[in-house]
């Protein structure tokens, strides 16, 4: 950073500070506050492996960071077949999928605008659920999902 005010000093100078000394300017060194802030891994915090699994049968294992929910895990990761047109606000059907069995109970119900979304969707079943209502947690370790033939 440098300040107009003063005369330069004549130490030895950095790069930064020979560039700001070149213009008749003083060097002043940052305050320690506006250097950027390393974020800290939280203790306990691991990411949930989520399986997608395509109509075809591919399969894509992801690790998906908690607080995500299922349809941001699969966009931010390009798995295709989950198309996610409203980016998540429960507005379409685009990011239907198919809960397994043994996960259906720890993904929740589903919401009355959920359900109504839903309406929308071809080939609902009963462990039907649009996954940008599905919010990861470390208990969703393993999920697996299974998108439709098509989200249209």
């Amino acid at each position: 950073m440098c300040s107009t005010r003063g005369a330069p000093r004549q130490a030895a100078l950095n790069g930064v500070q020979k560039a700001c000394a070149a213009g008749g300017a003083r060097y002043v060194r940052p305050h320690k506050d506006r250097r950027p802030r390393r974020r800290r891994a939280q203790p306990g915090r691991h990411m949930a492996k989520i399986t997608y699994i395509e109509h075809d049968g591919a399969e894509h294992v992801l690790d998906v960071k908690p607080g995500l929910t299922v349809m941001e895990g699969a966009v931010k990761n390009n798995v295709p077949g989950i198309d996610a047109d409203c980016g998540g606000a429960c507005a379409c059907a685009t990011c239907h999928v198919y809960v397994d069995e043994a996960w259906t109970d720890r993904t929740g119900t589903a919401s009355a605008m959920e359900e109504s979304m839903l309406d929308f969707a071809e080939g609902v079943q009963p462990n039907s659920r649009l996954s940008c209502q599905i919010k990861v947690t470390e208990a969703l370790d393993g999920l697996i999902v299974r998108m439709p033939e098509s989200q249209h």
